[in-house]
């Protein structure tokens, strides 16, 4: 049976709520927890994008569940040796509950210092060097590294935990995932692809761990719920590479006038059917998923977590 988790939306919400909804989330039975990492929100009614290695420090005492970012990108906005410091620090303020998850990014946070943005292929290239060096970091070692894309030299990272930090990459497209299944230590996507996972599993992921995630809307009030999907995350729905290359949310708020509500009608969970809820986490279990995790867009997070603690996570424990 796969572990349930909650994805937390630093796009969507400050600090304190953050952490507020974690609590909630390990009180409901959620398993672990994933946080997202941005500089920018996808569009201005979100609204936030805390810095999420300092909300990580303050999940590390406020909750016990395990902990990975979902994702961070260590290639443009910060130097591999720069996310390799924070990932450690991270660890060992979680007693070895985190686990690094890594992606080829998005222009929407990536650019803002003025640099190119490159093409697909050019950022996986980046990315798995980015991976070599961190992974050398990781060990306590000095570093010295003069690849195509990074120059260390004489680092060392003095506090590291004493297990090396898991890192698993995301992949939606069969480069992505070919590049984790080889050099991963495990595997993220968020649609509940049965052939991504064999893909994965068969390129050389073998039995590691495989993390999808998806996003909800509960409410009393489907239409509302609707409305509420459409206003905040219309986003999701934009097609191809757009969330790769746009570069600012008032380009995604431009897009996003592309998408219905019937679209969002057609693509998310909104509501409270428990079978709606239970069917969407079940696709992911599956297709062959280790984790799980959800995120709850509308603002009933106590409605959210009590429906899900009563309801849909014991539905799901039943389904196995």
């Amino acid at each position: 049976m796969p572990e349930y988790g909650y994805f937390l939306s630093c796009e969507q919400y400050g600090p304190a709520e953050l952490i507020e909804q974690a609590r909630m989330a390990e009180q409901a039975g959620f398993q672990a927890l994933w946080i997202s990492d941005h500089y920018h929100p996808w569009n201005d009614e979100q609204g936030q994008s805390p810095f999420v290695w300092s909300v990580i420090g303050a999940l590390s005492e406020a909750v016990s569940l395990p902990i990975e970012t979902a994702v961070t990108c260590p290639t443009v906005r910060m130097h591999p040796a720069v996310v390799a410091h924070a990932a450690a620090t991270s660890a060992v303020m979680t007693n070895n509950r985190f686990r690094l998850g890594v992606g080829s990014g998005e222009a929407l946070n990536e650019h803002i210092l003025g640099d190119h943005w490159p093409p697909a292929h050019v950022r996986l290239d980046m990315l798995e060097e980015a991976i070599q060096v961190m992974r050398r970091l990781f060990s306590g070692e000095e570093v010295n590294h003069h690849g195509p894309h990074y120059t260390v030299e004489n680092a060392r990272l003095y506090t590291v935990p004493d297990e090396p930090i898991p890192i698993d990459i995301s992949g939606f497209g069969p480069a992505a995932t070919q590049l984790a299944s080889r050099v991963g230590d495990g595997y993220i996507t968020m649609m509940p692809d049965e052939a991504m996972v064999e893909q994965y599993r068969k390129g050389g992921g073998g039995g590691k761990l495989v993390s999808g995630g998806t996003k909800v809307c509960y409410d009393t009030d489907k239409d509302e719920a609707v409305r509420t999907v459409h206003r905040l995350w219309a986003n999701e729905q934009l097609p191809g590479e757009l969330g790769q290359v746009l570069p600012s949310p008032k380009h995604f708020e431009q897009a996003q006038q592309l998408v219905t509500e019937d679209m969002v009608r057609g693509n998310r969970v909104c509501g409270d059917d428990v079978d709606e809820h239970v069917a969407e986490l079940k696709q992911f279990a599956d297709a062959g998923f280790d984790r799980v995790y959800v995120n709850q867009i509308g603002p009933d997070l106590r409605g959210f977590f009590d429906f899900y603690r009563t309801k849909v996570l014991p539905q799901l424990q039943q389904a196995v």
